[in-house]
């Protein structure tokens, strides 16, 4: 088996599923707003059956759901000290569900994401987000990861940083920006030029993950793939996201008027959801763009990595339960149903 994700890009796309802080807040076991990855630790065996159906449905990848589980977010709910006991766990679990599919061609992926405390005027900020990611990586390597994807971030700088302390740990690196409104990062960089720097410092895989849905991430992947020679990852949200609202983060439903505060983001988003389908177009239009690291980040569900890896042209074990309509006792078109059932229009 092939653990070497270059190599693997180099011989056709890779499926990646996220979206692990929105599915566990969908279920009850963390809070939105702190968004704490808490549960790989009070309740582990919903991580692994999570990770369980994301592999059922196609994905390449497990990443350890170290995601925001960093010194930082930790700090905010006075829990500091359940930093490396957590990061630790949710390595484990992730390696622990991959020895459950021996068959399947499965990579392990460490994590590491925007830290919430850099500052551009703040040189030690700049120390201290190099100690944040440095510790999570040496937990990583003790994990014996395949690759460590840097994600979620807008500051070119402090992509720069993470970047560092991955290649300076011989792993390979997937440097994924969040892009806000106006189409820069943070410090003023449009993503191909802030794509192309971090390929030109050794990024292996270069792209954009978060914030925006299909529409508003492919139409910025494309420029990123014109400007940069390596490969390129997409992980939009399963949101629709418009040229004037191009993240997710200050939607506005108008069909509402109860969602306390008014904005959608982040447990209101339903009217904004992407259906499966719409997923697996975005899919499909990366092959098309030669952007071979594919997935989808919070608010993913199986359902939707499941039609992206059949539109990949991928088998996964849970396609033996695709929809089949024709058995629907109204819709189907199986010679056996009653007619009657078909007569009305409901």
């Amino acid at each position: 088996m092939n653990k070497n994700l270059i190599t693997r890009l180099d011989n056709g796309p890779v499926l990646c599923a996220e979206g692990y802080l929105f599915a566990m807040e969908r279920r009850g076991y963390l809070q939105a707003g702190a968004f704490v990855p808490e549960v790989v630790l009070d309740n582990p065996e919903v991580v692994t059956q999570l990770h369980r159906e994301f592999i059922r449905s196609g994905s390449d990848v497990v990443q350890a759901f170290t995601y925001y589980g960093h010194r930082e977010k930790l700090r905010i709910i006075g829990k500091e000290n359940l930093l490396e006991p957590l990061q630790k766990n949710a390595l484990k679990i992730a390696n622990d569900v991959v020895s459950e599919f021996p068959d399947l061609d499965l990579m392990v992926c460490g994590d590491v994401a925007n830290t919430n405390i850099f500052d551009p005027k703040d040189k030690n900020s700049f120390k201290e987000c190099q100690k944040m990611f440095e510790e999570q990586i040496t937990w990583a390597k003790e994990a014996k990861v395949d690759f460590i994807v840097a994600e979620t971030i807008s500051w070119l700088d402090e992509m720069k940083i993470a970047l560092k302390a991955i290649k300076d740990e011989g792993f390979i690196a997937v440097a994924n920006f969040a892009i806000p409104r106006g189409d820069k990062t943070r410090d003023g960089f449009l993503p191909e030029e802030a794509c192309k720097i971090i390929e030109d410092l050794g990024a292996d895989v270069v792209g954009l993950n978060c914030y925006r849905g299909p529409k508003t991430t492919m139409s910025l992947l494309s420029k990123i793939r014109k400007n940069v020679s390596c490969h390129v990852a997409g992980l939009p949200v399963p949101y629709r996201t418009t040229n004037k609202d191009p993240t997710f983060l200050n939607l506005k439903d108008p069909g509402c008027e109860c969602i306390p505060g008014g904005n959608a983001f982040p447990v209101a988003l339903d009217n904004f959801y992407c259906n499966r389908f719409e997923m697996a177009e975005f899919a499909k239009d990366c092959i098309n763009k030669n952007i071979n690291f594919i997935g989808v980040c919070c608010g993913a569900e199986p359902h939707h990595v499941r039609e992206m890896s059949l539109a990949m042209g991928k088998k996964c074990i849970s396609n033996q339960f695709y929809p089949d309509m024709s058995k629907h006792f109204h819709h189907g078109t199986d010679k056996t149903l009653k007619d009657v059932n078909k007569e009305i229009k409901y």
